[in-house]
């Protein structure tokens, strides 16, 4: 399970370490892609081939359906991590989730999700919900 939050940076080769706490869950290859927030996914083999299954099972008459698979199909890229833990970011991926250099790494159960520092600053308030907030979206999904 891939929980947590750290701060990170990217170097002049485009790499980025992965947490060491996630290193043997994530394997030595991964595929990055797009996400649906203005950030990256970092899927182990298995997640992301899981994930894969279920669009592949979208129906192909529907265009929503299409550009939905067409969003993860085109954007994935099949990375290798080094043995210091580190991952090269595509330049065309570092552009979309605006990455320069400060990250914020995210677990998110089954994938990583990868920040630019200044995204997820301005994007934390989403992620903060007052207690009577929280109290109703726990009742509304049944926790």
């Amino acid at each position: 399970m891939l929980v947590g939050k750290y701060q990170n940076s990217i170097d002049a080769k485009s790499r980025m370490i992965i947490p060491a706490k996630f290193r043997d869950e994530v394997g030595h290859t991964c595929v990055v892609s797009k996400a649906i927030d203005k950030c990256l996914e970092i899927h182990p083999m298995d997640e992301w081939e899981r994930f894969m299954d279920k669009l592949s099972k979208l129906p192909s008459a529907d265009p929503k359906a299409r550009q939905l698979a067409r969003h993860f199909y085109s954007s994935a890229v099949e990375c290798e991590i080094d043995k210091q833990g580190r991952l090269t970011i595509p330049q065309e991926l570092r552009q979309y989730a605006n990455i320069e250099k400060e990250l914020v790494t995210v677990g998110s159960y089954e994938k990583i999700e990868i920040w630019s520092k200044e995204e997820w600053e301005s994007n934390e308030s989403m992620t903060e919900l007052d207690p009577s907030q929280l109290a109703e979206s726990m009742m509304n999904y049944d926790f």
